[in-house]
């Protein structure tokens, strides 16, 4: 469904030789497929996440979703409509600090993503009210963002990743906020989800325990992938 080839990164620094973040990235994800990534600071977790979600493009390497090429090197084979498209239809985005809107509900913040694409605002709050009642917000859809807690914050998020059926969910630290009662409630949904709705999830973590529960654990040190304990 996913698969990444040889994917090299770099940033540049004022005064000094590039940075290599990603040295050579090798990922397949198959669909349903729940694929955790841990590594300490700086390994470049987040730099592959934006690459494997098409926000930044990478300076050599292969990239493809479905068997058709994304980026080849650093040139990206489809149109800024195209990969607009892709991202709102086919992956959905999970961050560790939600980026819910704050004056829309939980509800409209959910619907907002179907409804940027349909322009139709009825079925999507119908959608968006049938996520949130099986993420066991049903009493929450009219609270602010500010009303919520931090674990319910996250489960709106969810609800959001997930409103266009997307193919792919990339989670950055979804628990970092989060105490260990609700973080291991949020890692055992995602785990159902994945199997529900056959969506592959990628999933940055410092929880080394869910990590472990994962369909394949992965490490990133020195700018490339390994498998856990290996």
């Amino acid at each position: 469904m996913l698969d990444a080839r040889k994917l090299i990164k770099s940033y540049a620094l004022p005064g000094q030789a590039p940075l290599r973040i990603l040295d050579g990235v090798n990922l397949s994800v198959g669909p349903g497929e729940m694929v955790t990534i841990i590594g300490a600071s700086g390994s470049g977790k987040t730099t592959l996440l934006n690459l494997l979600g098409t926000l930044d493009t990478p300076d050599e390497g292969e990239l493809l979703f479905d068997g058709s090429p994304i980026f080849q090197a650093n040139r990206c084979l489809l149109s800024k409509k195209e990969l607009a498209t892709l991202r709102n239809r086919k992956i959905g985005f999970v961050f560790q600090f939600h980026h819910l809107l704050s004056d829309f509900t939980a509800l409209e913040n959910v619907a907002m993503a179907e409804f940027i694409g349909t322009g139709k605002l009825k079925p999507a709050k119908e959608r968006a009210a049938v996520l949130l009642e099986k993420l066991g917000l049903k009493a929450r859809l009219d609270h602010l963002p500010s009303e919520l807690s931090g674990g319910e914050q996250q489960r709106v998020a969810i609800a959001r990743a997930l409103m266009n059926n997307p193919r792919l969910v990339l989670a950055d630290e979804p628990s970092g906020n989060l105490d260990s009662r609700n973080s291991r409630i949020l890692y055992e949904l995602m785990a159902s989800l994945s199997k529900e709705h056959q969506t592959s999830f990628v999933i940055v973590t410092h929880n080394e325990e869910f990590a472990a529960t994962a369909d394949r654990c992965l490490h990133m040190q020195d700018g490339r992938l390994q498998a856990c304990g290996g």
